[in-house]
């Protein structure tokens, strides 16, 4: 008798440039871990012949070790009730029906949702939120993102869109964003938000900063971090001025859910304490009273890496572990 294949899901996150794919076990373990570009201006299609043909040639070599039994897949503006993709500016596809792509591919269990929506289940099932049943994750990349937990159960709305914290309004005529609205919050608390804010003091303040001899084209959150934690004014300033925004909104959104904790992840939370310092510090300044010092600012504790599959696969594993818990219910009640 030979050894019992290990189950796994296949967790997939379809970006802009990039789409990562690989597969998890139950406890967050990846065994394989790929990627593709994405070619956003190519047809969905594509993308997924151009998936699961390499998909298929890596697991026809590993299939008599793993047992894949379902495939989750995050991606920008997708529909989790629905299982399609609508309106997504970043993959300029109008609406497509992915679940319904999958199946010419892999007849398996297959979900979709929005990336933020997969990184909360994975950090709910991975990473720092084990255990919790009210959090909001905030992924800090090129757009912010937002997954919200409620009593043990992400937010999705009535039409599969809930939870667009990024889209909040934080100044009135603000920066534009790429939504089409003016003073989104994502125009300031992202990796493009924390450059436009350098920018900024760049015309404002002549203070010594190596940032002044970098090209705006050549502007990166990285090198503002690296000026930032050489004690460079303008990049101190600027993450100070990103936490402000940030904190500033949260306490919005405290009032509203009330979560045990918010939790950073990618793009400038990979900055650690000098973003979520002056969030914590001016969240906790504009919390009505009675949430005052009752809500935690956590890094991500999923391994940096793997982030964005774990959060796919995470999504799929919760899928099937609900369907679990129904047959359990339903076998008990007859």
């Amino acid at each position: 008798m030979g050894n019992k294949k290990i189950e796994v899901t296949l967790g997939v996150e379809i970006g802009g440039t990039t789409t990562v794919f690989g597969l998890v076990d139950s406890s967050g373990k990846c065994y394989v871990e790929e990627k593709i570009q994405t070619r956003p201006h190519e047809s969905p299609e594509f993308l997924f012949d151009q998936l699961f043909t390499k998909f298929g040639e890596i697991y026809n070599q590993v299939s008599d070790k793993y047992d894949m039994i379902g495939i989750g897949i995050g991606a920008p503006s997708a529909n989790y009730y629905k299982g399609t993709i609508e309106n997504s500016s970043n993959l300029n596809w109008k609406y497509v029906n992915v679940v319904e792509l999958v199946k010419k591919y892999w007849d398996l269990p297959t979900v979709i949702t929005n990336d933020a929506n997969a990184a909360a289940l994975g950090e709910s099932k991975f990473g720092n939120a084990r255990g919790m049943k009210n959090f909001i994750q905030i992924t800090l990349g090129t757009g912010l993102g937002s997954g919200i937990f409620v009593d043990g159960n992400i937010v999705y709305g009535h039409d599969g869109f809930a939870g667009e914290i990024g889209h909040m309004t934080v100044e009135k005529n603000g920066r534009s964003c790429g939504c089409g609205r003016k003073g989104c919050l994502e125009t300031y608390a992202s990796t493009s938000g924390l450059v436009r804010t350098v920018l900024e003091l760049l015309s404002l303040y002549n203070d010594d900063s190596v940032l002044h001899e970098i090209a705006p084209n050549e502007l990166t959150s990285k090198l503002i971090y690296r000026a930032a934690i050489n004690g460079d004014t303008i990049a101190n300033m600027a993450f100070e001025a990103t936490g402000q925004k940030l904190g500033e909104a949260l306490a919005n959104v405290v009032a509203c859910f009330s979560p045990e904790a918010i939790i950073l992840s990618e793009g400038v939370a990979l900055a650690g304490d000098l973003i979520v310092r002056p969030t914590k510090h001016h969240m906790e300044l504009n919390l009505l009273n009675l949430f005052k010092s009752k809500v935690d600012i956590l890094l991500s504790g999923m391994p940096r890496g793997d982030v964005a599959i774990l959060g796919a696969s995470a999504l799929i594993w919760h899928e099937l572990m609900l369907e679990k818990d129904k047959k359990k219910l339903a076998m008990i009640n007859n």
